[in-house]
């Protein structure tokens, strides 16, 4: 598939370095929660920067490196940082990270990420399991040119969020006694934090968790035939819910705080898989 595509020379470079290894689930660590990388078995670690048109997360708490290797005995490749487009990437880069997964030969990806919280009920520290989206990026990452050789034109995105894994992580959720909660993301392209005014119409609208990633890179992945599964740390309240300034200082400190129990349910949810059959595209 699009073996002389930008992303296909990535792989390359990647399977010319490790050539008998095959990941079964791709892993996005956001702002905060890379340290899930560190769990990974038998790690073969690249810097994005030694790989072709991968581009360099330039932001606090985005390590920037790809680890492959065994988490719970199953083969991950994990992105281990992102990109985002108030960075100032291209939309080619971000589809080249999620495309580059599926070409290594991942069933599924799995992305985290850290979120502002409308849901008064899920404070920070918190998690919440990702139902649906609401893209305000004012873009769409697979505007231009279509690939054909990585899915059509047009794309629905009815179960963009896979109820079947979703209900799988409820379940580890419910075993591991983790509180997990369930919203709606609204993604916005940052890099400012929203204002208050803006927070009570995406409340109006349904959503209850607000951030600056994810939304693109699941696009990406529904396009490419890519199941999906998003668990966000809750890192603030939204502007207007709390009397906390909010601060990128305050994203990774909570992020902090949430991230054991989201180690132990994305452990534990990869792990499930350790015996599966290969995890079927719908």
């Amino acid at each position: 598939m699009a073996t002389n595509s930008k992303q296909g020379r990535a792989t390359r470079a990647i399977k010319a370095r490790f050539p008998d290894f095959k990941p079964k689930i791709g892993i996005i660590l956001g702002s905060g929660l890379g340290g899930l990388a560190d769990h990974i078995t038998d790690p073969m670690i690249i810097p994005y920067d030694e790989l072709p048109e991968f581009g360099t997360s330039t932001v606090s708490g985005h390590a920037g490196r790809l680890v492959m290797g065994y988490l719970q005995g199953v083969p991950v490749a994990c992105l281990q940082g992102r990109v985002h487009f108030y960075e100032g990437v291209e939309k080619p880069v971000v589809q080249i990270l999620v495309r580059t997964l599926k070409l290594l030969g991942c069933e599924l990806l799995l992305a985290t990420n850290a979120v502002g919280s409308m849901n008064m009920d899920a404070g920070p520290g918190s998690l919440m399991m990702i139902t649906d989206h609401i893209n305000f990026q004012f873009t769409n990452p697979l505007v231009g040119i279509n690939d054909d050789e990585f899915g059509p034109r047009f794309i629905g995105l009815d179960h963009a969020y896979d109820p079947e894994l979703r209900q799988r992580m409820l379940k580890i959720a419910e075993q591991q006694n983790i509180t997990l909660h369930q919203g709606i993301l609204i993604a916005t392209l940052g890099p400012t934090f929203e204002t208050p005014a803006e927070i009570r119409a995406f409340m109006m609208w349904g959503a209850s968790a607000v951030g600056m990633s994810t939304v693109p890179e699941v696009i990406i992945a529904r396009h490419c035939g890519l199941r999906t599964v998003v668990v966000s740390a809750v890192t603030n309240y939204a502007a207007g819910l709390s009397n906390t300034e909010i601060t990128h200082a305050e994203t990774l400190k909570y992020a902090a705080v949430a991230s054991g129990s989201m180690l132990r349910l994305v452990g534990n949810f990869v792990g499930s898989f350790a015996n599966d059959n290969p995890i079927p595209i719908p």
